[in-house]
């Protein structure tokens, strides 16, 4: 087959990537989860997993090994970006030396083609035409893409990530030139070298860390990502200080004022935290209030820390007596239970009256950013309280009781906004038509009635249980 010359687009181009460590430690708090799945399926080497002063880390790359789906983007997404920075020269080996692309490992792996074989990708097409190869590839990552999704977390835009792997009218030869050129002209911004669909600039590393990466994602499409904590965690600082007050306690437990915090942001911070340095914490003891998030009951199902659950009641529905009932607990497990540490779970400024009471007792406060006042933190740190924020911490530690606590309310939410008995409808409607039944007739139709119902929900939500007549 003769291999026409693509109009100099598709240059030859020695690339020399630099993989050499910068020997300079990642910065503490960053997650690295999402960077390594992407890299892992933009076919990212293995030995940038194995460096230990790289983002990408090696366990998601092991992880992700064992996974089909993503085994065979991988490849293909490798491939792709091999095939590109050696198009001209696999041309011109299959001109001179008349070998086929499979016949090229020093441009194009091999084993990525056996393993999308063994994987069931019938690959080995076009092997003496690189533009239709090319455009074999682009076609496979589009179609197989989606596949992936359950890789990622619920929240993360799906739309904008998978975007990143499809090369824009990649089904044609006039857009994989188009590609090539963006790609040769902007090589050394993208990421270790490989290709992919993005607004190519000098960002730094874009796989530097979950949150970089994710908030660029967004940018790129005209969008704000401003859940921060979703993808970073609080620094090693703020959890040294928790470590360090548990260390230095001799019985310690936490106080949670439940209606000046937050469930979900709490679970998150503990379990972030290190299990063996948390097993000095007697207990936790959870002042609710009918007011509060509905959630908190359901904490001790996720933490492996006692909890002791205490719903307090109101006297006066405008007044709440959770503060006057948390200080006089903290005194009397000061007093009669000699625990000398404190984890004061609250946002609430009115519990530095507390503070200033118990000088003898030892105080962690953990309190939310948007809760607090700056007098309060002024104050703490004047007098040396430590101090950190629930909502600094990754969120990721606390989506399953968030999803839990949204289905426990729904369920209860539903059965009550839907409590009909078929069988009370059944008797109404035979008194109302004055039609006699026996009981056996009155229980057949009733059988009939429950076959033919059919739950409707309009797109504006109303939710309709409609009966399908005869």
């Amino acid at each position: 087959m003769v291999i026409r010359n693509t109009s100099g687009l598709r240059k030859n181009i020695s690339i020399v990537v630099n993989n050499r460590a910068s020997r300079k430690s990642l910065p503490e708090g960053e997650q690295y989860v999402i960077v390594s799945k992407v890299a892992y399926l933009l076919g990212v080497h293995k030995r940038i997993f194995e460096n230990e002063f790289e983002p990408p880390k090696i366990e998601i790359f092991n992880e992700l090994e064992e996974e089909r789906n993503a085994r065979i983007i991988r490849n293909l997404c490798m491939l792709r970006t091999q095939l590109e920075r050696s198009f001209q020269k696999v041309s011109q080996t299959i001109l001179r030396e008349d070998r086929s692309i499979q016949r090229m490992p020093e441009y194009i792996s091999d084993i990525a083609m056996k393993q999308l074989s063994d994987d069931g990708i019938d690959i080995y097409k076009n092997l003496y035409d690189p533009r239709r190869f090319l455009i074999a590839l682009n076609m496979n990552i589009k179609s197989r893409i989606n596949n992936c999704k359950a890789l990622f977390p619920e929240w993360l835009n799906w739309e904008y990530l998978a975007d990143i792997f499809i090369m824009p009218d990649g089904d044609t030869e006039e857009g994989t030139l188009r590609a090539a050129k963006e790609y040769y002209a902007n090589m050394e911004f993208y990421p270790y070298k490989h290709y992919m669909n993005w607004p190519a600039r000098n960002c730094g590393n874009i796989l530097f860390c979950d949150k970089r990466f994710v908030v660029l994602l967004y940018e790129w499409n005209g969008d704000t990502f401003t859940h921060r904590n979703w993808v970073s965690d609080v620094d090693e600082k703020a959890k040294g200080d928790i470590y360090r007050f548990l260390e230095e306690s001799r019985k310690c437990i936490f106080i949670v004022d439940c209606e000046n915090s937050d469930p979900y942001s709490l679970c998150a911070a503990i379990r972030s935290l290190d299990e063996e340095k948390l097993s000095k914490i007697d207990k936790i003891i959870l002042f609710d209030d009918v007011h509060a998030a509905s959630a908190w009951d359901m904490l001790e199902g996720y933490i492996n820390i006692p909890v002791e659950y205490i719903l307090i009641e109101r006297l006066k529905e405008s007044k709440s007596l959770a503060d006057v009932k948390v200080t006089a607990r903290t005194c009397r497990e000061f007093y009669a239970n000699e625990i000398d540490s404190f984890v004061l779970v609250s946002s609430d400024s009115d519990y530095w009256g507390l503070l200033q009471e118990l000088p003898s007792a030892r105080f962690l406060i953990m309190m939310e950013h948007k809760k607090c006042s700056h007098i309060l933190r002024e104050n703490l740190a004047s007098k040396g309280v430590t101090y950190c924020y629930i909502d600094d911490f990754s969120t990721k530690g606390g989506e399953d009781i968030k999803t839990a606590a949204l289905q426990k309310e729904l369920a209860t939410s539903l059965k009550e906004a839907m409590s009909i008995n078929l069988n009370q409808l059944m008797r109404n409607a035979l008194v109302r038509t004055r039609i006699d039944m026996s009981d056996e007739e009155a229980d057949a139709f009733t059988q009939k009635i429950r076959d033919r119902l059919k739950l409707q929900i309009s797109d504006e939500g109303d939710v309709v249980i409609a009966y399908q007549v005869s």
